[in-house]
């Protein structure tokens, strides 16, 4: 499918001819480049926007550029659309963006945001000072974060697709609802290309001294200290999230075809997986009965509620505050997966799932082991989403089960891929799965 060039300055015609030898040395190195392994044929210009002049000292140019690659399906060799990255090139980027969403700036096709509230709602954004000190964050992530002064933290998108962006709307939607689980945005980046318009990075408040989940949970146990009351809040501060989300946003049942469908998409990752992992193999058949299970429930006139969840929930998606309280970050969702379906409703408890899963890893991340600490956490975790909203994920097994199963099964697949070292976690979840606990 041909592309459009969006050139919203002058910038000059052999912008990309001189940055396609860089790129393809430099992009393929970065975590957040989605197609590892595939060699890179060529580069297309999705939109150019000159942010400082060219022809100054500080010459600074936003670049959307899509990177083709070359993959090879069962009928042979082709080359691939590619996907479409975010950089910036040139001098003093954050300096310019922070004033830009100061400013509520438009340059070119670009457009900058801030947060308002709406006619009898308050969204708790708070203005945007001038001037504030930028940090890049060196952390491993697969976006780029810039820390203004301790006040803000800017999230810049790196691999760009067209659309509402999770990672935006759930926020905003938190926000309006009084949430305070969540950092309300207090700005954000927009493109607005031939195809729509689409989501570049979003600003939040900085939660100055808060320390994530995953940290803090390998920290206790280094000490050999529990992590239960932790767990058991954090729970509830998963259920107020989900709570609120139920509120802003629609909710859907899920009757016999849908679940059938769920479950029939569990099947087949098991599959594909079963067929990657050898290990897996002898384990398939009771790990099926996970999805089955789900499907006969349905079958027998089981219904279940889907609505907006967070997606790809773990320890390292919280945030605790020095005072305690724990707050939930990156609604992006699984970023692999196709936007139109992170933004679909789902049982809350996937969530849930991916949490227990979390307390796992974190339990076996551990230089000294600590008998029992996951499955404390995880029932302290389940026993403070009840308390707040109301209902036990434990209450529903089978649906437990089933998206538990599902995401070991990804995480199998995922470490022999890419980290083998770590393949015995959750090699043993899917040994405990594939023993269902009595009803």
């Amino acid at each position: 499918m041909s592309e459009a060039v969006i050139r919203t300055d002058a910038s000059p015609p052999g912008l990309l001819a001189s940055l396609d030898p860089l790129l393809r040395e430099w992009l393929p190195r970065q975590r957040w480049f989605a197609g590892k392994g595939r060699p890179v044929t060529g580069f297309s210009l999705v939109a150019a926007t000159e942010l400082l002049p060219a022809d100054s000292r500080l010459g600074l140019h936003h670049v959307l550029v899509r990177a083709h690659q070359r993959h090879t399906p069962a009928g042979g060799a082709a080359e691939e659309p590619g996907d479409c990255y975010q950089l910036l090139i040139g001098t003093r980027p954050a300096e310019v963006l922070l004033e830009a969403l100061r400013t509520r700036a438009r340059i070119g096709g670009l457009r900058f945001e801030r947060g308002e509230p709406e006619p009898g709602q308050e969204i708790r954004t708070g203005g945007i000072r001038g001037g504030l000190v930028p940090r890049l964050m060196t952390a491993e992530q697969s976006n780029s974060s810039i820390v203004y002064g301790d006040t803000f933290i800017l999230k810049l998108l790196r691999r760009i697709v067209p659309g509402v962006n999770p990672d935006l709307e759930l926020p905003l939607a938190l926000a309006r609802e009084g949430c305070p689980r969540v950092p309300a945005p207090a700005g954000w980046m927009m493109a607005d290309l031939a195809d729509g318009s689409w989501v570049l990075g979003v600003l939040q408040p900085y939660l100055q001294g808060a320390t994530d989940g995953w940290e803090l949970a390998l920290r206790e146990l280094a000490k050999g200290e529990d992590f239960v009351a932790e767990a058991r809040a954090l729970g509830r501060a998963t259920a107020e999230v989900h709570t609120a989300l139920a509120r802003a946003l629609p909710t859907v049942t899920l009757g016999h075809t849908q679940a059938r469908r769920l479950a029939d998409g569990m099947i087949e990752r098991l599959e594909e997986a079963v067929q990657a992992v050898p290990l897996l193999r002898s384990y398939a058949p009771a790990l099926r009965t996970a999805f089955t299970a789900l499907a006969d429930l349905a079958a027998e006139g089981r219904t279940w509620t889907a609505q907006r969840v967070h997606g790809d929930l773990h320890l390292g998606q919280c945030l605790r505050s020095p005072d305690g309280e724990w707050s939930l970050i990156d609604f992006e969702g699984e970023p692999a997966k196709p936007l139109a379906e992170r933004r679909l409703p789902q049982p809350a408890v996937r969530d849930v799932a991916g949490m227990l899963r979390s307390f796992d890893y974190a339990a076996h991340s551990a230089e000294v082991r600590v008998p029992g600490w996951a499955e404390s956490c995880r029932a302290a975790y389940c026993t403070g989403y009840a308390q707040a909203g109301g209902r036990d994920p434990r209450t529903d097994p089978v649906l437990l089960r089933a998206y538990e199963t599902d995401k070991a099964v990804y995480e199998v697949l995922y470490e022999a891929r890419h980290r083998p070292d770590w393949l015995p976690v959750p090699l043993a979840a899917v040994r405990r799965l594939s023993v269902p606990e009595p009803a």
